[in-house]
């Protein structure tokens, strides 16, 4: 259900404020225009189709964005229209309106003058359907269990866990609404302004538990987001400029977690408590604009934008535990403050006829100014540790230039080289200063107009002051421990692309290349490297004027090998990581011109395969069971010409996924964790749906008189 929950302050005349002028036409004198042979749309014409699709069988991944998740017949509702006169229209649109993923867009206005639209869209995200629980939601913030519920100390000593499952499936629904507008109060100026809402609810999976134990629980979401973008912007021939305004507002209805913990547990902890996403503002003004110089064909373009983020949700206590004593919280709420900065500033130019250039320069700043203060350490609601700690406000700036140069040898020959330079400066981390150079060159041979190759090449290092053990340590990590993002690294990368579309031929021919080296040698317990190939190949063939065919793969295989330790401190474990990725598609058209039926039909397999081999000073080489999947899909659409105005349409979806993951067990797999029981997906599904397609109105384009 659409929820319309207007804040106070924040009402949609935020976002129409500055369309208040569109209000008065009369304003708008058009006696002086004139148009010797202007294309004009006239009067009303529109399409709609109407149907019904039947679904073979439930499957939640299925129905992610579509809303075919269950089964059963669902009606089919599209269409769109216009209505134009004088240089006035209203565009309507729509999509879907039987199922959880509709779509309704409402635009109007007269070219030159105004605009105005509105949407509204459903997006429905369905993850399990095949998960369980026993917990019961009293509110949405709250999780309760059974009356007649037995905790244990595993799960396989609660006698009431098989009676008290309930099934609970895990997904949310997005409702996105949209209002916007435009006003041109003559031909340099343009004012504008959207609004959008966005609403999120349903059920997410997260996790909780104490020292050895801990449970899978169901999480009710109820998310709010409002946004405005409005500014005015100045164009003419050689400049334009835009000043606008960006507002976020979150707002989430249950900012905590509550729960009762269903193992047994020491006095005063049978419930847990934690904190969810707190509500929170972001507000940015920014300026932008771009100018053209007859000199070189120059364009020089600017941004620069200053923003504020602000949060203040109050604390939770230490703990509800009772047994538990702590002190007062030294601050009721965070009063967190976070200021951004971003300055952009970017030339290209053509100063010879055979040589292009550009320069590049960005700079971005997150300044943290969350005041900190010294907090009691409470583990896991069960114990005051009475170690003091400090929360710690992130920053950071960060540099990106970038210059690169393309030069005409010949008609046949094209050279390009350039150099990227990023600078990262960071607060509270490991690494304070790191800074990455790229460096790349590549070369085109056009030789006929029917083949093109490029080959580039490069390499980039990622260089760093130094890794600071002693964070490390306060954080309670391995000192030897290098973060791969943060760590030094070497990568090599080379990619080769051929396009073959002989004029002669009705087929065209594609393929590409691409590898690369990344090696991590000063990090001895981490990611040490990783190596990735990718291919791909396209082929397209023009049967006949009325039929066509194609066929697309692709491969991609990444190779990654890291070491860890069992002793916090040199590596004694190592980890192999192989993942292969396979898609294969392939399709046709069918349009004949002198025939009234035509066709199309797709067909796409992808499948995965991660292997992970371990080898232990402790345990010797081990391996991990293979994860795996595939996908099969295939489309098939048709449609029968009764007469110009009427149509017949047939639909014809099919999808087949398996898919092996051992992570995903049943609640009592594991003695201390008692999971949702989410199954591997697993499901082969049809979706058949006929219809009739119906065209109303004049679908000519007349000139004005």
């Amino acid at each position: 259900m659409l929820k319309l929950k207007m804040k106070s302050g924040r009402t949609l005349v935020a976002a129409l404020v500055l369309l208040a002028p569109a209000i008065s036409l009369a304003q708008v004198d058009t006696s002086e225009w004139a148009c010797e042979s202007c294309p004009f749309d006239q009067g009303y014409r529109a399409e709609i189709d109407v149907g019904a699709t039947n679904v073979s069988d439930d499957a939640a991944r299925f129905g992610n964005y579509t809303g075919y998740d269950e089964k059963g017949t669902y009606a089919d509702v599209n269409g769109q229209g216009r209505y134009a006169n004088e240089g006035y229209r209203v565009d309507w649109y729509v999509e879907d309106l039987g199922l959880d993923s509709r779509v309704v867009e409402i635009e109007t206005g007269k070219q030159g003058v105004f605009g105005f639209n509105v949407g509204y869209r459903d997006l429905p995200y369905r993850r399990f359907d095949t998960t369980s629980t026993v917990f019961n939601p009293t509110s949405g913030d709250t999780l309760t269990l059974p009356g007649s519920w037995v905790p244990a100390s595993t799960t396989g000593g609660m006698t009431q866990l098989s009676s008290s499952l309930q099934q609970r499936m895990i997904g949310t629904d997005r409702q996105i609404v949209d209002i916007g507008g435009n006003w041109q109060p003559d031909d340099a100026f343009r004012l504008f302004a959207d609004f959008r809402r966005q609403t999120r609810d349903g059920v997410d999976i997260t996790s909780a538990g104490s020292y050895t134990q801990a449970a899978f629980l169901p999480r009710w979401i109820d998310y709010e987001t409002d946004q405005i973008d409005a500014g005015v912007q100045y164009r003419s021939d050689s400049m334009s400029v835009t000043l606008a305004y960006y507002g976020s507002f979150f707002t989430n209805q249950n900012p905590s977690l509550t729960w009762e913990t269903p193992f047994l547990t020491a006095p005063g902890g049978t419930s847990l408590r934690t904190a969810r996403e707190p509500d929170n503002d972001f507000s940015q003004v920014s300026l932008s604009g771009k100018y053209h110089l007859a000199a070189g064909n120059t364009v020089i373009a600017i941004l620069a934008a200053s923003g504020r983020g602000e949060q203040n949700a109050d604390f939770l206590p230490y703990t509800i535990n009772p047994d538990v004593v702590t002190s007062a919280l030294p601050r009721s709420s965070l009063d967190a403050k976070v200021d951004t900065f971003n300055y952009a500033f970017t030339v290209t130019s053509r100063p010879l006829d055979k040589l292009r250039v550009k320069f590049a320069y960005r700079y971005d700043e997150r300044d943290n100014k969350a005041p900190i203060s010294d907090w009691e350490r409470v583990i896991v609601d069960a114990i005051n540790s009475r170690e003091t700690e400090q929360n710690v406000p992130y920053s950071y700036d960060r540099l990106h230039t970038i210059v690169s140069g393309e030069y005409t040898l010949s008609r046949k020959w094209r050279l390009a080289a350039g150099y990227e330079r990023k600078e990262m400066n960071r607060d509270y981390q490991e690494v304070a200063e790191q800074i990455t150079d790229l460096g790349w060159g590549q070369v085109r041979w056009q030789p006929a107009a029917w083949l093109d190759i490029r080959a580039k090449g490069g390499a980039s290092q990622r260089g760093i002051d130094r890794y600071n053990d002693t964070i490390a340590v306060s954080l309670g990590q391995n000192p030897l421990m290098r973060k791969y993002n943060l760590a030094y690294r070497y990568r090599e990368f080379g990619e080769v692309v051929a396009a073959v579309s002989p004029l002669e031929l009705p087929v065209s021919f594609s393929v590409s290349a691409l590898f690369a080296d990344d090696d991590y040698k000063e990090s001895l317990v981490g990611l040490n490297g990783a190596e990735e190939f990718r291919a791909t190949v396209d082929i397209s063939w023009a049967v006949s004027e009325s039929a066509s065919v194609y066929l697309v793969f692709g491969q991609d295989r990444i190779d990654a090998h890291q070491t860890g330790s069992e002793q916090f401190g040199f590596w004694d474990w190592s980890a192999f990581h192989e993942d292969d990725f396979d898609h294969t598609g392939v399709g046709m058209t069918w349009r004949p011109r002198d025939s009234r039926f035509d066709m199309s039909f797709d067909y796409n397999r992808g499948t995965g395969k991660t292997r992970i081999a371990l080898d232990s000073l402790s345990g010797g080489p081990s391996t991990l069971p293979t994860l795996e999947s595939t996908l099969d899909s295939a489309h098939v659409e048709a449609s029968y010409e009764f007469s110009d105005r009427l149509h017949g349409t047939f639909h014809l979806r099919y999808e087949r996924f398996d898919l092996k993951d051992w992570a995903l067990v049943s609640e009592t797999t594991l003695p201390t964790v008692l999971t949702l029981g989410a199954q591997p997906y697993d499901y082969d599904v049809y979706a058949m749906g006929i219809g009739i397609r119906y065209r109303f109105g004049d679908g000519t384009i007349s000139l004005v008189e």
